[in-house]
């Protein structure tokens, strides 16, 4: 006869392990289909925020518990990125955010995967 209790701290260890693995794994059309506000839509919405910038970089992920589109957009005269975040749901600015060439280092390394 098989320990409950070790079924059941077995059970426990795979679901406190697998919690993370499947919220990371939402994937870019999950995500789509849970926004109410198209890449397109949030883009004109960035670059009225920041006319003179490109858009090098587009994501739509959860930030903050909120569905946001993040864009970063490059602007001309200056190395640094305006990161701009909008509400996937509402269409409105969540953030704006200058980011230094030393801080997007430091933010692309963060999201490196661990080995």
């Amino acid at each position: 006869m098989k320990n409950p209790l070790r079924q059941f701290l077995l059970l426990a260890a795979v679901v406190i392990i697998g919690l993370p693995l499947s919220a990371a794994a939402e994937s870019q059309a999950e995500l789509q289909g849970h926004a109410k506000i198209t890449q397109a839509q949030a883009e004109q919405t960035a670059l009225a925020r920041v006319p003179d910038g490109k858009i090098q970089s587009a994501e739509l992920e959860r930030e903050d518990g909120k569905l946001v589109w993040s864009f970063d957009l490059a602007r001309p005269g200056t190395k640094d990125i305006t990161e701009v975040q909008v509400d996937a749901m509402s269409g409105k600015i969540v953030s704006v955010e200058n980011e230094t060439p030393k801080q997007q280092a430091q933010e692309k390394q963060a999201d490196q995967p661990k080995h």
